[in-house]
């Protein structure tokens, strides 16, 4: 038995591709830009190893705190003890650039605000020093960073107003 035309395809969905829910797009906006943190602090990890190693290698892409505290253990506290206490002060920095990702993973507000604000203060070591390459990475995680935080604050907008039938206006409660 022979039929003539084009084999039968499925008719075309009215509604085009499927849609990526408003929750979950910021959901992911505010992950990415919380990992960004927590990549910023590994990196520096490991321009710290780097450091202990004795290389004079390391990449542009971690923090200058954690630089800056490897050359005062290498020139002021000279030794191991200088290397030690250096490294320690690195482990210390990146283990706050964690917790601030794990706390912004959680769209923590507080969390995106106060690493902006360490971000920018570790660059404008970099601009003292004049590293441009790292000046400009530091400009590109802030932006990643903030997209995260205004992701962040859109998605409690989101939350708030999905548990609340329409208006319907939340009631003050004390803190």
């Amino acid at each position: 038995m022979s039929t003539s035309g084009p084999p039968s395809t499925p008719p075309p969905s009215p509604t085009g591709p499927p849609t990526v829910s408003p929750m979950a797009k910021h959901t992911q906006l505010v992950r990415s830009g919380a990992n960004w943190f927590i990549w910023i602090a590994g990196l520096s990890l490991v321009n710290s190893v780097l450091f202990v190693t004795g290389s004079h290698w390391s990449f542009f892409l971690g923090l200058a705190a954690t630089q800056v505290s490897d050359e005062f253990g290498k020139v002021i506290i000279t030794g191991t003890t200088g290397v030690a206490v250096a490294l320690a002060i690195d482990v210390v920095i990146a283990a706050i650039f964690v917790g601030l990702g794990l706390m912004s993973r959680s769209g923590a507000l507080w969390s995106f605000i106060v690493g902006m604000v360490l971000i920018v203060l570790d660059a404008l070591l970099l601009v003292w020093v004049q590293d441009w390459a790292a000046v400009a990475f530091h400009a590109l995680a802030l932006f990643f960073v903030f997209r995260g935080f205004q992701a962040a604050r859109q998605l409690a907008g989101l939350r708030t107003s999905a548990a609340l039938p329409p208006g319907m206006v939340p009631p003050i409660t004390p803190r």
